[in-house]
């Protein structure tokens, strides 16, 4: 019975595990004027970063106009909002446009359960 006291109180005494940083982002291209980016920001930017996809990829904005050259993108985003997940600089998948919250839910989940060394959980 000591033995198991002194095991748990070891443990106890250990720091918590550091949370891993997400390797991946949630590139969210967006322009100024667009009706279907002020829609999400409405629907889902008020919640998106305390969700357990932004722990997994985390939202940068970027303006299409001005676009980072950090991103290798597939190809030049066109339409806006165009939401690319980008592991290390680079574009493993997008969603074009934003067919409104119940569907970018999944189609997000599917993008980031594609990509799950990249897209992993920071807990």
């Amino acid at each position: 019975m000591r033995i198991a006291t002194a095991v748990l109180l070891g443990l106890l005494a250990l720091p918590p595990a550091a949370p891993r940083a997400p390797a991946a982002e949630l590139i969210m291209v967006e322009q100024s004027g667009c009706h279907w980016c002020a829609r999400w920001n409405e629907e889902i930017g008020p919640v998106y970063a305390r969700t357990e996809e932004a722990a997994r990829a985390p939202l940068r904005r970027v303006d299409i106009a001005e676009l980072p050259d950090d991103i290798a993108f597939e190809s030049t985003p066109v339409f806006t909002p165009t939401f690319v997940l980008v592991d290390a600089g680079k574009e493993l998948g997008r969603i074009e446009g934003y067919p409104g919250e119940h569907f970018f839910w999944p189609l997000l989940n599917g993008l980031l359960d594609a990509h799950p060394d990249a897209a992993r959980s920071g807990s």
